[in-house]
């Protein structure tokens, strides 16, 4: 059997970190957080235009810290119908120059769905795997996008989710439920690890 191969995932969100090692739990991988790093990670300007482009510089400046392969992912939040300037994009949890905590984010969606109604919803994900000074993959396609779902004004009546925040606010559109009462499943997080999964086996000899 081949050795398992050793990736570090470029997050600081311990609850993406916590949910990926068990979307790859099945694979041939073991998954390392900042906390199993030597030292604490680089400051990043993620200062992208695309969640592709984030992705890319947080993998990059994390290999060039700690000289280990390394993926990072990143996201970006698109809405139906709504205006430019108020569309998150990449810029998910930083509104107006600040980044907002868990509940903040649950305020400010839940408003701008009360001011345009149920909002149709979207994350377009991306991810870059670093294994070394040459051998740099990439991608942001379907297969790392969520499919759409209805963010609502008013917020599940479940303890908030700590790192996926929107998940009080998203409704399954084929079912009507909000996600908080599907079992198992994170609008934000199980696409992404699927995703991930595949990319990985498409990309490393797993």
């Amino acid at each position: 059997m081949q050795d398992k191969i050793t990736l570090l995932y470029g997050t600081g969100n311990p609850s993406k970190l916590a949910s990926m090692r068990r979307g790859l739990a099945s694979m041939n991988v073991e998954i390392l957080g900042f906390d199993d790093m030597p030292t604490p990670p680089p400051e990043v300007e993620e200062n992208g235009a695309t969640p592709l482009e984030n992705a890319e510089i947080k993998a990059r400046a994390c290999y060039e810290h700690y000289r280990v392969p390394v993926f990072s992912c990143d996201s970006g939040l698109y809405f139906d119908g709504l205006p430019d300037d108020e569309q998150p994009g990449i810029h998910v949890r930083n509104v107006g120059g600040r980044r907002l905590t868990d509940v903040e984010m649950i305020g400010h969606y839940a408003a701008l769905a009360r001011k345009y109604g149920d909002l149709t919803a979207r994350y377009i994900n991306a991810i870059c795997l670093v294994m070394d000074g040459e051998r740099v993959y990439s991608a942001m396609d379907d297969s790392l996008a969520t499919n759409p779902f209805i963010l609502t004004a008013v917020p599940h009546d479940s303890p908030i989710r700590t790192g996926f925040p929107l998940d009080s606010l998203s409704v399954d559109i084929a079912t009507g439920k909000y996600y908080y009462d599907i079992p198992g499943y994170m609008v934000d997080s199980s696409v992404v690890e699927r995703g991930v999964a595949g990319f990985l086996r498409r990309v490393l000899p797993l």
